[in-house]
């Protein structure tokens, strides 16, 4: 009886743990793809479509495609351009090894985004590797969005590549959040370069390619400050008219580029040269906190140096008329009165 017993108990779990493994490969069959392969390598993308974006990302960055997504259709109509806003897509890319091969190349370490127009599309990395704040991703989206718009206004014109990022950063507000200190500060340690040196040799380390992008913003704040934002829809009609950069510029604003940049050269080193890097504020607290410094310093020194001229005047602690025996001689004593 034991026997029969143990049999059919073995009989019973032989056929339990065949039900179970059918089972369960029943359930790894109707299992989707993207739950079968990690999130980090999976290749499939997921799709968030909108009339004006397509944005498209992998695995666990929905968050942060939603909040892209909400922060491009915030963007109003970008100051200058009149033409019906393009449809761009919005990808983000899940590592930096991924946004390397989407561009073709390797992208340098401090690049926020890139925007592609031939593709009208931005590419943004993952919010596992963006070290930026979020004020710094709205300014950047906002950036690669007013490449796009100006290429989609201007197409198929080439735009010199000073104006377009200087136009892109300009659009996005980079250059109220502090860009005219900063720009001072680059300014005050050496001359602007030529328009054409940057148009030309676009810096790739973090802070030459940042002067460059201020200084480029620089010439479109001198344009609107010379003739408003009407006067920068009327350049940009008169360059998609007549298709030439130089006639719009001689036109609207009475000079080429070559009679623009030295006049431009003399504004940006009035306005944010050593007067700016100066009277600002940071720069004020800072020369007071050194020159307190150096203050303290001094007067430290200076007590110092007074202290050891007192203890010069102080008599020694054993005057030479002390008078100390030897030892093993006897001192000579007077003779007593008595």
């Amino acid at each position: 009886m034991r026997r029969w017993g143990a049999t059919r108990c073995w009989t019973a779990a032989t056929r339990l743990a065949r039900v179970c493994t059918v089972g369960a490969a029943l359930a790894l069959a109707w299992t989707p793809v993207s739950a079968q392969i990690p999130a980090d390598s999976t290749s499939l993308w997921r799709y968030i479509e909108t009339p004006a974006f397509t944005v498209r990302y992998q695995g666990r960055d929905s968050l942060r495609a939603a909040r892209a997504l909400a922060t491009l259709n915030a963007v109003g109509p970008l100051p200058g351009l009149r033409g019906e806003p393009p449809r761009a897509t919005l990808t983000v890319a899940p590592t930096r090894e991924a946004m390397d091969a989407l561009l073709g190349g390797r992208v340098p370490e401090w690049a926020g985004a890139v925007a592609i127009p031939d593709r009208m599309e931005m590419i943004v990395p993952s919010g596992r590797f963006w070290p930026g704040s979020r004020e710094e991703e709205v300014r950047t989206l906002r950036h690669e969005w007013a490449h796009l718009a100006l290429a989609a206004e201007m197409a198929p014109l080439r735009i010199p590549r000073w104006f377009n990022e200087g136009y892109a950063e300009w659009a996005a507000g980079g250059w109220l959040r502090g860009g005219g200190l900063k720009l001072s500060v680059a300014l005050a340690f050496g001359d602007p370069p030529a328009l054409d040196s940057i148009t030309l040799a676009w810096p790739r380390d973090r802070v030459p390619a940042e002067v460059a992008y201020l200084l480029s913003a620089s010439v479109i704040q001198y344009l609107v400050e010379s003739s408003g934002t009407r006067g920068l829809e009327l350049f940009l009609d008169r360059w998609r008219a007549s298709g030439s950069f130089d006639d719009a510029m001689r036109e609207v604003y009475g000079a080429t580029p070559e009679q623009l940049e030295p006049v431009w050269r003399k504004w940006v080193e009035r306005r944010y040269g050593w007067l700016l890097f100066l009277t600002h504020s940071t720069v004020f607290w800072i020369a007071l906190v050194a020159a307190l410094g150096a203050m303290c310093l001094v007067r430290r020194r200076y007590r110092r140096e007074q202290m050891a001229r007192l203890r010069a005047d102080d008599p020694p602690d054993t005057p030479a008329f002390w008078i100390f025996p030897r030892a093993g001689r006897e001192v000579d004593r007077e003779p007593s009165s008595e």
